[in-house]
């Protein structure tokens, strides 16, 4: 078999234009990160969104989550996994009420 004779002084582009690139696993990774970066990032909060979150500080935040988790727990103990949490003011308290789902029989 002859080897093919390798044309001098050609441009990169010239040399790669009948070149097509197999699929690796570093090519597919690449594709899914463009995929990621084109989403649309975190939703803009509306005027009225960011008012109903001022007063949560970012401490506040953490106290009222680990509040939460705690009473997930308490709850699965019990046995309800499933419950809708019902929010009541009470004078100058806030109290956030679990409530559990009917089962359908």
């Amino acid at each position: 078999m002859g080897m093919t004779k390798i044309p001098k002084d050609l441009a990169d582009k010239d040399m790669f234009k009948d070149y097509k690139e197999d699929k690796t696993v570093e090519s597919m990774f690449l594709a899914l990160e463009e995929k990621v970066d084109r989403q649309p990032g975190p939703k803009k909060r509306s005027e009225r969104e960011k008012l109903q979150l001022a007063y949560l500080t970012p401490v506040l935040q953490e106290k009222l989550g680990k509040a939460l988790l705690d009473l997930k727990m308490v709850l699965y103990k019990e046995g309800i996994v499933e419950y809708d949490i019902k929010v009541k003011r009470d004078g100058q308290k806030i109290v956030l009420l679990p409530i559990e789902h009917k089962k359908k029989v």
